[in-house]
């Protein structure tokens, strides 16, 4: 299936030059305008941020568990695979991929949900709107315009991380009304470089995530042995823990797993572009399915992980007690930074018309380690 390094793009790829971005700049000889933006992307404050961001374990519980940017350079690496395979904007796609989970907040979703109780009446939060946020106004790197000032596309791919928006309230009410000149087009499909980056999140996750939950002890690989497609690679690895570790043949069924499903991927994406008489990029933005999907044996399989992970991972009684007390904070830390909001943050950096937005970002914006000792100073 591999295809040969040097290779003109595909019809369905986004152009290697951008229609442009909010704020004109001079085009530079020795980057292309995605090149740009990955690089803007990697030299970022929230980039930077997400090694000391929890995946699933809190932050100070090992070393040996994944952060969020271990799963984004993860997530980067098979979304250039997928992209390379199909002649589609590599660059693209890893910029896509790096930037897709900047607007988490501290402890993964407990952080999430407690952060959107906290927001409840002033529109929310949602963690890929946070991640417009953060490009848009919160990184300051630059003397003619706030936040990073990406390409149209990169803020197309990322606003539309999990496909068409056909309901614009709550960005309006978390982002603002009318930001991007009406460069994007919210209705129609994310180009196949936005679907990649998607998708491959997913594999990311799931076979990363069944990674730690072994090697933590969460649960065994006895557990997995009656999910499907799971099963055949299990019983084949199973054979050689007499001869191996058992980190090892984790390794190696982690592997397989990705393998198994970067191919369906490939195979499934080949017939969907047949299927729909793909012929040319605007095709793939009218088109009313998502191209770039699993087959059904794999969707099902994605399921089912999905459900076990959710049982025997997520809700595990030593994770939820880390999650509890991730909320608690949170929750703490809010309610004392809004009682004295100038004590704690630079207001005249943030959005002073809207205070508790202000108090949002800045707390989206924490590492788990820094507010946990916030959190111990305001105790």
């Amino acid at each position: 299936m591999q295809k040969n390094s040097i290779q003109t793009l595909s019809n369905l790829a986004t152009p290697l030059i951008s229609k442009g971005r909010l704020f004109k700049e001079k085009k530079t000889p020795l980057r292309s305008d995605f090149q740009r933006d990955r690089d803007r992307i990697i030299h970022s404050t929230a980039f930077r941020r997400l090694k000391h961001k929890t995946q699933v374990f809190v932050n100070t519980s090992g070393d040996h568990f994944r952060t969020r940017i271990t799963h984004s350079l993860e997530v980067a690496q098979i979304a250039r695979t997928l992209s390379k395979f199909f002649n589609l904007n590599e660059d693209l796609c890893e910029t896509l991929s790096l930037a897709h989970d900047l607007g988490h907040t501290p402890f993964g979703h407990a952080g999430e949900e407690a952060l959107h109780k906290c927001m409840i009446n002033f529109g929310g939060f949602d963690h890929n709107i946070q991640t417009i946020r953060i490009i848009l106004f919160l990184e300051n790197r630059y003397y003619n315009f706030k936040g990073l000032n990406l390409t149209f596309e990169t803020l197309d791919g990322l606003l539309k991380h999990n496909g068409p928006i056909k309901n614009l309230n709550k960005y309006n009410k978390i982002l603002g009304k009318n930001l991007f000149k009406n460069k994007i087009k919210f209705s129609q499909s994310p180009s196949l470089e936005a679907q990649i980056a998607s998708i491959s999140d997913d594999i990311a996750y799931n076979s990363h995530d069944l990674e730690d939950g072994l090697k933590s002890n969460l649960f065994s690989l006895k557990d997995l042995e009656n999910i499907p497609v799971l099963k055949n690679i299990i019983f084949k690895h199973k054979k050689k823990i007499s001869t191996y570790s058992i980190d090892l043949v984790i390794r190696q069924i982690v592997r397989e797993i990705i393998n198994e499903m970067v191919k369906d991927i490939i195979i499934t994406t080949q017939r969907n572009i047949k299927k729909y008489k793909l012929k040319k990029l605007n095709d793939v933005y009218k088109s009313k399915y998502p191209i770039v999907t699993f087959s059904k044996k794999m969707k099902k399989f994605d399921k089912k992980i999905k459900i076990f992970l959710r049982k025997k991972m997520y809700f595990h009684k030593n994770v939820k007690k880390n999650t509890i007390f991730g909320k608690k904070i949170i929750n703490k830390l809010y309610l004392s930074i809004k009682k004295n909001p100038k004590r704690y943050i630079n207001v005249s950096k943030y959005d002073k018309t809207n205070i508790a937005r202000s108090i949002c970002d800045f707390i989206a914006g924490m590492t788990d380690r820094y507010a946990i000792n916030l959190y111990k100073k305001i105790k």
